[in-house]
């Protein structure tokens, strides 16, 4: 039980760094816009930021059992992954730790503000509802850190723990928070909006690192172990 605590919090705060790392911080600006602009009571403030919630997680639940059970599933893949998960594991968040820390530069950037605008466009036909759509729609656009932090982090987890729906579910409730956090900012306290946001832009590069270093010193323990047999 512990274990799975432990994992399940491990989900959590990759979603919530994915979430205010500069790429998909942006695309949850544009949902908290989108919030503010299509609703006017408390309430709905809250249930379109929940909605918002919902369509983030579903669309990395799919993604995650597409790829977690495809590779499960074909028995000389889980043959291969269960021999070799744990030598793999290190290189992997070796490299994600340093990619965090900007020491690798990213070998692609992230972009895609037309695809934003038409998502948002088609929602705002949609009204409250939209708010899911763009859920669904923002969850996909993978940038840098969220790809690196998705797939070389959470599926490896979850291929690991044979885990294709609750880690997800818990990395994509993490991603969505601070929409759901800034959604009852907009519904209770719209002044505090600009300083939430300063103070997270600040907050996220402590937690880039702090996190770039944590999976610096696994990587390099698993490496250790699996590939060297020195511990």
């Amino acid at each position: 039980m512990e274990t799975l605590f432990l994992v399940a919090g491990t989900a959590l705060w990759l979603g919530l760094l994915t979430s205010i790392s500069p790429c998909p911080l942006a695309t949850n600006i544009a949902a908290i816009s989108y919030v503010g602009k299509q609703v006017d009571r408390p309430a709905q403030v809250l249930f379109a930021g929940l909605l918002y919630t919902l369509g983030r997680t579903v669309s990395y639940v799919l993604v995650a059992v597409i790829v977690v059970e495809s590779l499960l599933s074909m028995s000389a893949v889980s043959m291969f992954l269960q021999q070799n998960l744990n030598k793999a594991l290190g290189p992997l968040l070796l490299l994600v730790g340093l990619l965090l820390l900007d020491v690798i530069p990213w070998p692609w950037s992230g972009g895609g503000s037309a695809f934003f605008e038409k998502v948002q466009a088609k929602a705002r036909n949609l009204g409250l509802w939209g708010a899911g759509l763009l859920g669904l729609a923002f969850a996909l656009a993978f940038c840098p850190v969220s790809a690196a932090l998705f797939f070389g982090s959470l599926i490896p987890l979850a291929v690991k723990h044979e885990s294709s729906i609750l880690l997800p579910t818990v990395y994509g409730i993490g991603t969505a928070l601070p929409v759901v956090g800034f959604a009852l900012i907009l519904a209770f306290a719209t002044q505090w909006l600009s300083k939430a946001f300063s103070a997270l832009t600040h907050v996220e590069r402590w937690m880039r690192r702090i996190t770039a270093v944590v999976f610096i010193i696994v990587g390099g323990y698993y490496c250790l172990i699996y590939i060297f047999g020195v511990l």
